[in-house]
């Protein structure tokens, strides 16, 4: 199994009295969409900047892409892309003259730069932008256009800091399956959100409150432990019910309403169920699924944590 491309151990960063990551353990798979949420103040900024070589830690170990960064910061740098709230972009010089100063500082000119340009331009549809000064720029174009420039020397692993605030809601769609492009591609990408229904993009989560990690999983299993489940509403001829009720039961969800529409919940939508919705859906019978909302399960983890303290 391969390495984690970022693992931390005991990560702790203090301002004088107060602690702001509190021995941090963390880990992200190769190839993941990692999210790393938590509410301002809880240490989500300090853990990045951490991360990325800007910020000494005061205790604790951290390693990314194989580059203990505590002890040699400047070289993980280079393997890495990173993209704030602000987009980095020069105001005063155009696009195209902010992809040559960027392009610069990882040693790529000439034909190198034109191929590589080339097709970022193209995947991020940025041609009509080239010439534009990024302050004259809508913010959903300047986001793809923060986006094309961190990838721009093919680091193995993207930051993204707050990448869809202040854009419109079509804006944020296009923007993530850009950043699933990049997943798709190998690379690993660690982004935090305010937005927490953009979670259900990621592979992997990682909620912090207060500087400690309170939750660590995967969307769905977020979901099985800090809600009621799904909800799941069948349309189905009378005479179905009764048979499509004990089959559902069978597979794990327990039925809540028979008045006219069969109403079940489930913890999870395991294989079985998958199957026995697929087989009620089919013909005269109609199959709604629903999932709790992202932030109500947020609000849930944090309230538990804060009893916990």
């Amino acid at each position: 199994m391969a390495e984690p491309i970022i693992r931390t151990r005991g990560l702790t960063k203090r301002f004088g009295d107060f602690t702001a990551v509190d021995h941090l353990d963390l880990e992200v798979e190769r190839g993941h969409i990692f999210a790393f949420l938590g509410a301002n103040g809880s240490g989500k900024s300090t853990t990045i900047r951490m991360l990325i070589g800007i910020l000494k830690p005061t205790e604790g170990e951290i390693t990314v892409d194989g580059v203990d960064v505590i002890h040699t910061p400047r070289r993980v740098r280079d393997r890495i892309g990173y993209m704030g709230q602000k987009v980095s972009l020069y105001q005063g010089l155009s696009l195209r003259e902010n992809v040559e100063f960027y392009a610069g500082l990882y040693g790529l000119a000439g034909a190198a730069l034109e191929e590589r340009w080339g097709a970022l331009r193209d995947r991020f549809s940025l041609a009509e932008a080239e010439r534009e000064r990024p302050e004259d720029l809508p913010a959903g174009i300047r986001q793809r256009a923060g986006l094309a420039l961190s990838t721009l020397h093919e680091p193995h692993l993207l930051f993204l800091d707050e990448p869809t605030a202040g854009v419109d809601v079509r804006s944020r769609d296009l923007f993530w399956e850009l950043i699933q492009d990049e997943a798709d591609r190998g690379v690993t990408v660690f982004v935090t959100t305010h937005f927490v229904e953009e979670v259900d993009y990621c592979d992997w989560v990682s909620f912090i409150d207060a500087g400690r990690l309170i939750a660590n999983a995967t969307p769905e299993a977020l979901r099985e432990r800090y809600s009621d489940g799904y909800r799941l509403t069948l349309e189905l001829p009378a005479g179905r019910r009764a048979a499509a009720e004990a089959e559902l039961v069978a597979a794990g969800a327990r039925v809540v309403s028979q008045n006219g529409t069969l109403v079940a919940v489930a913890r999870a939508l395991g294989p079985d169920l998958r199957a026995v919705l697929a087989r009620l859906g089919a013909g005269e019978g109609a199959v709604h699924v629903e999932q709790a909302p992202m932030t109500d399960i947020f609000r849930r983890m944090v309230a538990e944590a804060g009893a916990a303290r």
